[in-house]
């Protein structure tokens, strides 16, 4: 069975999740990879043989989206060309993980698309979603690759098809201590506002991964490093605690390693909004964004915080061998039919 495994680029969760997905693919047929999207900075430890521009989100400096530069780097034409000229219909199976190129080639072909992802838990009518509601936030999210089935991950099971998160094989062969220091990942955050916000906060030690710097420093109780998947682990294993955006992946895999977690969302920014309602509900503490209005609530929860207890078992096998079980047999009857087709029958 030959199976495209179309993965989105922006952010780093989705390639996280990939690592662990991937290999369970693999023992049911030739999977080739499309990564699309230009903001990940997570190395993939397999081979891609598609790599697209796609369509990213840039992360601004100021907690939310740099809607100016996303415009500015939108190849609309190439994103159409991409779609169009995708070979979707030479695979058995097509596994897509919020990936627009891929999604929209299968939609235009008139093909499935399995949808194995985040968003589409976060679009499930049970899922948690903020109180205050964002139509057009939810339309993006609903058009922007759009599937035939969905299988999704949340924080906790809220329906039949949602399971709990994929956590990479790496973070659960982790050490899990406690040095005292909190782990920062803002990425829609420029070094310069974190380190004014921080430095208010003298008896933490913050270990700060940051997406607009190079070089590592200093900056009084802030140390800023640069993005490595293997410091940052080890940095959040040894942590008191996780502060990050309300990303996936970053608070799920800071709940299985037991920690206290704060979020922020990112400004106008749905899916993070559904994220921060999620993690709240799982014990998280949440502030809409990185100011002094919230230094109260950022200092109780580092004074008074508890970590987040989950059970959140390795069952990424048992999803994959679900959807090959639910979805293979209808590929295979539709290759029947066009086998049938060009002998004549």
């Amino acid at each position: 069975m030959k199976i495209l495994f179309a993965i989105q680029g922006t952010g780093n969760g989705h390639l996280s999740r990939a690592r662990d997905v991937y290999p369970e693919l693999a023992k049911y047929g030739d999977v080739d990879v499309l990564v699309s999207g230009i903001q990940a900075d997570v190395a993939i430890p397999f081979p891609v043989k598609y790599r697209m521009y796609g369509m990213s989100f840039i992360f601004g400096k100021h907690g939310g989206v740099d809607i100016i530069n996303t415009a500015k780097r939108l190849k609309l034409f190439r994103l159409l060309k991409d779609i169009k000229e995708l070979p979707v219909e030479q695979y058995d199976l097509v596994i897509n993980d919020f990936e627009p190129v891929s999604a929209w080639a299968c939609k235009r072909k008139n093909l499935p698309c399995i949808s194995v992802s985040h968003q589409c838990a976060v679009l499930n009518k049970n899922a948690p979603a903020p109180e205050s509601g964002d139509p057009m936030g939810k339309l993006v999210l609903e058009r922007y690759a759009p599937v035939t089935a969905a299988y999704g991950f949340h924080f906790k099971a809220f329906d039949a098809n949602i399971f709990t998160p994929v956590i990479r094989k790496e973070i659960r062969e982790l050490s899990v201590t406690n040095n005292g220091h909190y782990t920062v990942y803002l990425p829609a955050y420029d070094d310069e506002t974190i380190v004014k916000h921080l430095s208010q906060f003298p008896d933490a030690h913050w270990e700060v991964f940051s997406k607009h710097n190079k070089e590592p420093f200093t900056a009084g109780n802030v140390l800023i490093k640069k993005i490595d998947n293997r410091a940052f682990i080890e940095s959040m294993a040894a942590s008191a605690g996780i502060l990050c955006g309300a990303g996936f992946e970053g608070p799920a895999e800071a709940m299985y390693l037991g920690k206290k977690v704060l979020v922020i969302p990112m400004l106008t920014q749905y899916e993070q909004h559904c994220n921060a309602a999620g993690a709240k509900a799982m014990g998280a503490t949440v502030i809409k964004t990185l100011d002094k209005k919230y230094y109260d609530t950022i200092r109780q929860w580092l004074e008074e915080g508890k970590p987040i207890a989950v059970n959140y078992p390795d069952i990424t096998e048992e999803i994959v061998a679900k959807i090959i079980q639910t979805h293979a047999p209808l590929y295979k009857q539709k290759q029947k039919i066009k086998d049938a087709v060009s002998v004549g029958i």
